[in-house]
């Protein structure tokens, strides 16, 4: 028996007015039919709005069908005396953990769950511990949740379905905030649940090297099941998924792009290992046992510092949160960084680094418990110092950037900047006009709330309130998380064509190393609250073993070439993105 069964399934999201009228229906799902066995490791792709996490909210009974039905293990979601055991079932992971952490201490967060479904008190000390181990975070048991970064409450939220041991775990984008060291002990842990304690897994991601290993995949699109097939089926189309607003794992891509320039690869290639042994069957004979000289790396940004080039100066920074309690820690410890004008930097760290305390600082939002920062020469902690204007200088896209919006309508959220810099009214139309063509917006939004708006169209939105103000520095804290491959490419490239139009200083900060790789000029690599590396894409990506002692990792496409030169091809290692691994490769074979 399947343990979900969806049958010609349909949800409509209905809109009232004041009057109760309907105003408008939105079609989330429509008449979907699937089926998952017992066991199945799924996962379920699409776009921003395609109904991925409307079908989820069904299976665990959070949403009930407009017409149709769901089956989990037997039971009708539609039927309330099933509720309580549906959701015993079939255990949820969202998006943000915020909406599902409420306890004071991490393992009494995570045991919540189990002492809800009458689990004994032996029973629930023993699953805490493991389900805490598991994700990474025991030696956080006794922490306060609110003490915790964004992704360490994403593994707390993770260890307390799995504490529960349901028969069914739905994971609605649950790596989305995570470290790239953090997002494969998720997956492992994970991937562990359902092979050794035979647990169904639903997993939605927009990260497609987490679809290589599943069962099958269901690829959602306008409310209805688009594609459907194993791994490799459905990542042989690469074109149509693009065209779909989807993507394939970075060496999937470098596969297909090689096989378009005459390189003979098998059709779908969807690992390192299957991509290494490609080329070794069919160019073997390249291979050689000696090389060419060590590779240099450019020092494109390491001249000679000039001060009058430097927008930002952090002058020996430190940060401690709650100092003097229990509770202390050292988010940043003795940093000091030079950002010149114009430059395009990308932040990177595991989960915890200092990256968004380092950020803070640049604005004014937290004060440095040690140490001086400079904008343009001056001390922004003199006291005669205008802090308020340093913020319209240095302006600052959060993780959530939706948190940002509050106006009754787009255009006004995006005029207020301006408004609150004291600009006239017709100055503040004009800089929201300019925004809002700048980041690609319809005008069809712009009198809509932008609470209406989809997840990608608000981040527009977000992003456009704060270049309305012209700062000249723009900070973004992972901009992207939680966005389809489309999306990100739109905001990314977006950012990366304002950068190249204006000469602003962006500061990029990013848990995709794919990301950083293909946008920024400069990448600044935190540990422990500090700087631990700090150079071009190619220099900081030559030390990936480094980095991923530090729970970071390098382009898919590093490792490769990585793979290729241990192997014996004569290949230089330093490519970053997929263009310049295909140009080598290519150079190689042919």
């Amino acid at each position: 028996m399947s343990i979900i069964r969806a049958k010609e399934l349909v949800h409509e999201y209905i809109r009232r007015d004041e009057e109760g009228n309907v105003e408008a229906i939105q079609v989330a799902l429509d008449h979907v039919n699937l089926n998952v066995e017992p066991g199945q490791f799924i996962s379920i792709l699409g776009h921003n709005g395609s109904g991925k996490s409307t079908f989820a909210k069904h299976i665990n009974a959070l949403l009930t069908p407009s017409e149709g039905t769901l089956y989990v293990d037997g039971m009708n979601v539609s039927d309330d005396e099933y509720t309580f055991a549906v959701r015993q079932t079939a255990g949820m992971v969202f998006q943000n953990p915020d909406n599902q952490i409420i306890a004071s201490v991490v393992d009494e967060d995570v045991a919540f769950g189990p002492e809800n479904i009458g689990v004994p008190t032996e029973q629930i000390i023993t699953r805490v511990e493991k389900a805490l181990k598991m994700v990474g975070m025991y030696k956080y048991k006794s922490h306060s949740p609110n003490k915790l970064s964004g992704g360490q409450k994403q593994r707390v939220a993770i260890a307390g379905v799995m504490a529960m041991e349901p028969k069914c775990i739905i994971l609605d984008e649950p790596t989305a905030m995570l470290d790239p060291d953090g997002r494969a002990d998720v997956l492992q842990a994970v991937h562990t649940l359902n092979k050794e304690k035979g647990i169904t897994v639903i997993l939605i991601t927009h990260y497609m090297e987490e679809v290589v290993d599943s069962d099958y995949v269901f690829v959602m699109e306008k409310g209805k099941v688009f594609m459907e097939g194993k791994p490799r089926e459905i990542f042989k189309d690469v074109d149509l998924l693009k065209q779909h607003s989807l993507d394939v794992p970075q060496v999937t891509l470098l596969a297909h792009e090689l096989r378009k320039a005459g390189v003979n690869l098998p059709e779908c290639v969807l690992t390192r290992k299957e991509l290494l042994e490609a080329l070794k069957e069919n160019y073997g004979h390249l291979i050689r046992t000696q090389f060419g000289g060590k590779l240099d790396f450019p020092d494109s940004h390491k001249k000679q510092n000039n001060p009058a080039d430097n927008v930002m100066i952090l002058d020996h920074v430190s940060y401690k949160y709650s100092p003097g309690t229990s509770y202390e820690v050292t988010a940043l410890d003795d940093v000091s960084l030079n950002i010149k004008e114009g430059e395009f930097i990308g932040i990177i760290g595991h989960t915890g680094s200092g990256k968004s305390t380092l950020v803070q600082h640049l604005n004014g939002l937290i004060k440095s418990t040690e140490g001086s920062i400079y904008y343009r020469g001056q001390d922004i902690y003199d006291k005669d110092y205008d802090i308020r204007d340093l913020r319209t200088q240095v302006g600052m896209v959060f993780q959530y950037p939706e948190h940002q919006l509050f106006e009754t309508t787009v255009f006004k959220d995006v005029q207020f900047g301006p408004k609150n810099q004291g600009l006239d009214e017709k100055e503040q139309i004009k800089r929201a006009y300019e925004a809002l063509g700048l980041v690609g917006l319809p005008e069809e939004f712009y009198l809509a709330s932008p609470f209406e708006l989809s997840g990608g169209q608000k981040r527009r939105a977000a992003i456009a309130g704060v270049i309305a103000m012209k700062p000249a520095v723009l900070i973004l804290d992972e901009p992207t998380a939680g966005l389809d491959p489309k999306g990100r490419d739109d905001i990314l490239g977006l950012i990366s064509d304002m950068h190249e139009k204006r000469g602003d200083t962006v500061i990029l900060v990013s848990h995709s190393m794919e990301d950083v790789a293909n946008y920024v000029d400069r990448i600044i690599v935190m540990d422990g609250g500090k700087p631990v590396y700090d150079g071009t894409p190619k220099e900081v990506f030559a030390h990936y073993k480094e980095l991923e002692k530090i729970g970071l990792a390098a382009p898919q496409v590093t490792y490769v070439m990585n793979d290729l030169k241990a192997a014996g091809f004569d290949v230089k290692t330093d490519a970053t993105t997929v263009e310049e691994a295909k140009e080598e490769i290519l150079c190689c074979v042919k």
